[in-house]
């Protein structure tokens, strides 16, 4: 995905360009791309905007709103809220959108079984509740990792020095329950051995549970990239990304100081 700042590079967008896809916050890094500005591009040039809102949710984010036109969760993460479902969900805001995709699901048989939907809606009813607590519980995790003397740099569109944070404030309503850091360590088997010091962060490469998790990004997640694109796109060695849960933030902290420490 092109920042928008690249997006007026030749040769990115072509004549034939139909679909720009938004991921705002981006994983691990939790950049945030100014939805509105990106959709007015895409309209000018006939394209489509799509926003992956997995991470913001419907709680924190409206990207309808902000003129995209399709709107796609993983609702495997925050909106089931409980690591026991895998569905995705999309919005739409034209009927005739809503034809073509309800038509294409309909035809190839890509439609969840009942009990997926039922966990699903369960998670839509405390959602609000969950996320202002993961909210809360990431800005005490962030503010305590950016003071401690391990970490080189903390990502969290909540701080002021972030490069997007002004974004991050203008179309969201809470700044979300994700947080990854750096370790001044540069040695990718100090990040790995962190992972597993953890007592109440599982290791685990999902997101958006009630339970925090803790995962090392170039050796799960991202590991199919070649170290040199991941080093290309900002994504460091020692890089951690966590999803803070809705545990007691004290607990949390107490079980990243004691790992940290080790």
């Amino acid at each position: 995905m092109a920042m928008i700042e690249n997006l007026g590079r030749p040769g990115l967008l072509k004549p034939d360009t139909k679909m720009l896809w938004i991921q705002t916050s981006t994983n691990p890094l939790l950049r945030r791309v100014d939805i509105e500005a990106v959709a007015q591009i895409a309209k000018r040039i006939g394209a489509l905007p799509i926003v992956d809102n997995t991470f913001a949710t419907p709680s924190l984010q409206s990207p309808l709103s902000l003129g995209t036109d399709i709107v796609v969760h993983s609702a495997t993460k925050y909106i089931g809220g409980h690591s026991d479902v895998i569905l995705g969900a999309a919005m739409i805001n034209a009927d005739e959108t809503g034809e073509t995709l309800s038509f294409t699901q309909k035809s190839s048989g890509a439609v969840p079984g009942p009990l997926d939907c039922f966990l699903a809606l369960r998670g839509t009813q405390t959602l609000h509740l969950r996320m202002e607590r993961h909210c809360e519980n990431a800005k005490r995790v962030a503010k305590f990792l950016g003071s401690h003397p391990k970490v080189k740099n903390v990502n969290f569109p909540g701080f002021k020095t972030h490069p997007n944070h002004e974004t991050a404030r203008r179309q969201m309503r809470d700044f979300g329950g994700m947080v990854s850091f750096t370790l001044k360590n540069d040695n990718i088997k100090a990040a790995k051995k962190l992972t597993t010091l953890t007592k109440i962060f599982t290791l685990a490469e999902s997101l958006g549970g009630v339970e925090s998790l803790i995962e090392h990004p170039a050796s799960m997640t991202h590991s199919s990239l070649p170290r040199e694109v991941r080093l290309k796109s900002g994504l460091e060695d020692t890089l951690i990304r966590l999803s803070v849960g809705v545990e007691d933030a004290n607990d949390l902290i107490e079980d990243l100081a004691q790992a940290l420490d080790k």
